[in-house]
C-alpha cells in the first residue's frame, strides 16, 4: 500500500524520515460503512487524535486535512518526544446518511479506541466546520446520551477537544452572514441545502445536530467529559457570530473548563485547511497540542 504522502510532499512538509515510515492503515468500524484512517504509528502511540473532517457532511477528507493532522499533531508529538497518531474518521456522507448516523459513527470510533485500552486522558477529539459540529455533538452525547446512539461512559475526561470554524447553528440570519457573504468561500444557499440534507424532513428540534439550537443544558458540565477545549473563528467567515456565541455559552456554563479561543482577524472560514502550510493557524493549533502534551 502507498503511504499517505508522496516523497515530494514529504520533502515539502519536512521530517522525511518520519513520513517515510508511514503506511496505509485503515480499520473498518462495526457498521461496515465507516472506518478509521490512521496517520502515525497507532501501535506505538501514547496519544491519539480522533479527527472529524469538515465538508458539510457532503465532501470527503482533503489533502489539506491530512497536512493539518501531520503538522499540528504528529509533528508536535515528534518534537515533544511523545508518539502521536491521528485516527481520521471516514464517516458516511449525505445524502446516503443523515443525522444522527454520523454521530453514531463518531461514537463508534471513540468506543473502539476505548475498547483497545486507550485511556480517555490520552484521547483528543476534534475537527473543522462540520467536523467541529460533530465534535460538539459527541461531547453533548457524552453528557446527555441520545436514545438512538450507543451510550459511552468515560472513566475520566478526554484530554482535549478542538473545534476549528465549527458549524454550530442552523440560522443564516447572523450579521456575519451579511458582512462576509462576499468574502467567505461558503455560499449561504449551500449551507441551507446541506442542513436540509443532514437533518431530513423529520428532524426534531430537541435533538438538533446543532449545539446552539439545543437546550443550554446540553453544553453544561463539559469539564466532566473533556479537560480542555480549543475553539477558532475567522473575522471574515460567515460562521463568525455563531462560533462566538458558542464559545461564550461554553465559557459561561463551564467556568471550570480550560477553554482557549483564537480569533483570526484576517481569515475566512476553515483557514487552517486552506493555508495548507505551516502557517499561523496551523502553528497556533500545534502550540495548543504541545501544551496539551506537556500535561501529565
Amino acid at each position: 500500500m502507498n503511504p499517505p504522502f508522496s516523497s515530494k510532499e514529504a520533502e515539502k512538509i519536512g521530517h522525511q524520515q518520519h513520513v517515510a515510515r508511514l503506511e496505509y492503515d485503515r480499520e473498518v468500524l462495526e457498521d461496515g460503512k465507516s472506518s478509521l484512517l490512521w496517520i502515525g504509528d497507532r501501535k506505538q502511540a501514547k496519544k491519539v487524535v480522533l479527527f472529524f473532517h469538515g465538508g458539510g457532511y457532503a465532501a470527503p477528507i482533503t489533502k489539506g486535512h491530512l497536512d493539518w493532522c501531520w503538522r499540528a499533531y504528529v509533528l508536535a508529538g515528534i518534537e515533544k518526544g511523545v508518539e502521536v497518531a491521528v485516527a481520521v474518521l471516514e464517516y458516511t456522507l449525505i445524502p446516503e446518511a443523515r443525522y444522527p448516523v454520523q454521530l453514531r459513527q463518531a461514537a463508534s470510533g471513540l468506543a473502539y479506541l476505548l475498547h483497545k485500552g486507550i485511556s480517555p486522558q490520552n484521547i483528543i477529539i476534534g475537527g473543522d466546520s462540520a467536523g467541529g459540529q460533530l465534535t460538539a455533538q459527541l461531547l453533548c452525547h457524552l453528557l446527555q446520551p441520545l436514545p438512538t446512539v450507543p451510550e459511552i461512559t468515560l472513566a475520566k475526561p478526554l484530554a482535549g477537544a478542538f473545534l476549528a470554524s465549527p458549524w454550530v447553528a442552523q440560522s443564516t440570519d447572523d450579521t456575519s452572514y451579511r458582512e462576509n457573504a462576499w468574502i467567505d468561500m461558503l455560499p449561504t444557499p449551500g449551507i441551507v441545502a446541506f442542513t436540509k440534507e443532514l437533518l431530513g424532513p423529520d428532524a426534531e428540534p430537541t435533538i438538533s445536530a446543532f449545539p446552539l439550537d439545543r437546550d443550554e443544558s446540553s453544553l453544561a458540565g463539559m469539564a466532566s467529559v473533556v479537560s480542555q477545549m480549543y475553539v477558532t473563528a475567522g473575522t471574515h467567515e460567515i460562521f463568525r457570530d455563531q462560533v462566538l456565541a458558542f464559545e461564550e455559552r461554553v465559557e459561561l456554563l463551564n467556568p471550570d473548563l480550560k477553554l482557549r479561543f483564537q480569533r483570526y482577524e484576517n481569515c475566512a472560514h476553515d483557514f487552517i485547511v486552506i493555508e495548507n502550510e505551516d502557517g499561523e493557524c496551523t502553528q497556533d493549533m500545534k502550540r495548543w497540542m504541545l501544551d496539551l502534551l506537556a500535561v501529565e
